[in-house]
């Protein structure tokens, strides 16, 4: 009887020790995939930190920032680098040119709408975010910050020009009903609260 219990425990153990055996593997070839995709996100993640610059030389090196100055590597940042090297303007002077044309188009833009359409947001959001692309795509290009102490000033600038006079629905006073209902809730609930306590005191006493 006992050689019987010895042959019969052998296949169940060797089959505990496969199906062990495929479980670690499984785990294993998960935690290998995992920390693959973790090192591809990772990898894919830090590239586009990396900025590449391309170097502009002046044709007269005594004006501006020198020789040479860096720009961005973008298609577009060709036209306004060329610019500065075609003006004798250091990069700050620049891109103080550059940001009064990107507020002349605003203001083109604007000046084509009737100045009853200023205070629409619909109708100015276009103007606007072209105005913001541009100032923040020129920065981008000669390698400042943004946004900037001149973006802010402009966008001040441009705030008292157009949209002063346009109403501000979270300074508005609310409605003449809306104030009379806040006023009268709690002095109608001072009565009523008085009453209440008046009858828990009687009923109170008389249980006493």
């Amino acid at each position: 009887m006992a050689h019987i219990s010895i042959s019969t425990s052998k296949p169940a153990g060797t089959l505990l020790f496969w199906v062990c055996l495929c479980l670690m593997v499984s785990t294993l070839k998960t935690l290998v995939q995992n920390e693959q995709k973790q090192t591809v996100r990772q990898t894919t993640s830090t590239m586009p930190t990396e900025v590449q610059t391309t170097a502009y030389t002046r044709a007269d090196p005594g004006y501006g920032d020198g020789g040479t100055f860096g720009c961005d590597n973008k298609s577009i940042c060709d036209t306004y680098c060329s610019i500065c090297v075609h003006y004798p303007w250091r990069t700050q002077q620049c891109y103080e040119m550059l940001v009064q044309l990107c507020q002349y188009n605003f203001d083109v833009a604007m000046g084509s709408m009737n100045s009853t359409d200023w205070c629409s947001l619909e109708k100015v959001k276009s103007a606007y975010n072209n105005f913001t692309v541009c100032s923040e795509t020129v920065a981008e290009c000669l390698l400042l910050p943004w946004p900037n102490q001149l973006v802010e000033q402009t966008f001040v600038k441009i705030h008292t020009t157009y949209f002063q006079e346009c109403p501000t629905e979270a300074l508005r006073d609310p409605p003449p009903s809306i104030i009379l209902a806040l006023v009268m809730t709690p002095i109608c609930l001072i009565p009523v609260m008085v009453v209440l306590v008046v009858l828990k005191t009687k009923n109170g006493d008389r249980r006493s």
